[in-house]
């Protein structure tokens, strides 16, 4: 069994002045016994983020190096830390996301015990205001989560596709590489298809926890959904297999929406199924909301805003994979040799 004795930690950011003070304070009050050393990826901050990430670590007496990541997305800025790692596992962490005392812990005792390559637990979202709260509602649930893995809610350690930030042992990187610097969103599942394919466990521990803040309005949830969608379609294409049956939801919803809407001018099964199909995802948004509200013992006035956020997270995330997958099939076109081009 391999020991944790020294643990990495590598953070991107950009822009994160109203959030880098908590992160340190995080890694400041951990638990781990062992040596931390941190290194944070500097996207071009604007609002002082840089200065304010070292004068808190300073406070704090912790050792953090800010590298420069000049291309300014996640993946560039791991990348570039990862190559200054020294520890026996490397932690990812969010600036969007706070953790308690033990979190570096859980994950060294899980990596220790299981062997994986990659461990990970479980994001609560979070909120402040009514639409974060929302948010933090409709995502705590099987309808709009994403922290769902099979047999996870049982409280045990369980094999996963991929999980939230991760701890990743050296050796995964080593044998599979770093992160794809050709992508924008959906790195963290890219990187762990490739996990997984060179031999290595991914395990999700339901005990590793960490709290999150989600967006704020529908405008940028809806762009960051459209966003994962779009990237998945290229993971997908480039791995060449569905990295999970749920993906495929959304674009079946926009899809039969799409066809049914076409077709219902036309013809009244169509605008029977249609209207079918919009009742039962209402009452199942209803339905679901409803239950949320319930276990995170918000007031039942939220109701509105939380049944309004499924849609807009099913319907960017769909779009955004159509959209996608119309941009692969226009650039492999585009590659398509002309008829009478030598061969």
């Amino acid at each position: 069994m391999t020991r944790t004795d020294r643990i990495s930690v590598v953070a991107a950011m950009l822009n994160e002045a109203a959030n880098v003070a908590g992160l340190v304070d995080d890694v400041a009050k951990q638990d781990f016994e062992g040596e931390v050393e941190i290194f944070v990826a500097d996207g071009g901050s604007t609002d002082g983020s840089r200065e304010l990430l070292q004068r808190a670590a300073d406070g704090a007496g912790l050792v953090l190096e800010v590298v420069d990541n000049p291309r300014r997305i996640v993946s560039t800025g791991l990348n570039e830390c990862i190559r200054l790692c020294s520890g026996d596992l490397i932690v990812r962490l969010d600036c969007h996301s706070r953790y308690p005392p033990d979190y570096f812990s859980r994950c060294a005792r899980a990596a220790d015990e299981t062997g994986a390559w990659n461990v990970g637990g479980i994001y609560e979202a979070v909120g402040r205001t009514p639409t974060e709260r929302a948010v933090a509602c409709a995502l705590d649930s099987a309808f709009g989560g994403v922290n769902w893995a099979r047999n996870a809610g049982n409280g045990e350690r369980v094999d996963a596709d991929t999980v939230y930030l991760g701890a990743f042992r050296p050796v995964a990187f080593e044998r599979a590489g770093r992160y794809s610097e050709e992508l924008v969103r959906n790195q963290d599942d890219e990187l762990n298809v490739r996990i997984r394919r060179a031999g290595g466990r991914i395990v999700l521990d339901p005990s590793i926890r960490a709290d999150y803040t989600p967006r704020g309005s529908y405008l940028s949830l809806g762009r960051q959904y459209y966003e994962y969608g779009l990237w998945k379609t290229v993971v997908m294409a480039e791995h060449r297999r569905v990295l999970s049956a749920r993906s495929l939801a959304p674009p079946a919803l926009v899809g039969s929406l799409a066809v049914l809407t076409a077709a219902s001018p036309f013809s009244r099964a169509a605008r029977l199924l249609l209207a079918a199909e919009i009742g039962i995802y209402a009452l199942a948004a209803i339905g679901f909301a409803s239950s949320a509200l319930r276990r995170r013992r918000e007031p039942p006035q939220l109701g509105p805003r939380v049944v309004a956020v499924y849609p807009t997270l099913h319907l960017a995330y769909g779009v955004g994979m159509a959209a996608g997958a119309a941009r692969l099939r226009l650039l492999r076109r585009s590659m398509r040799p002309a008829a009478g081009d030598a061969t």
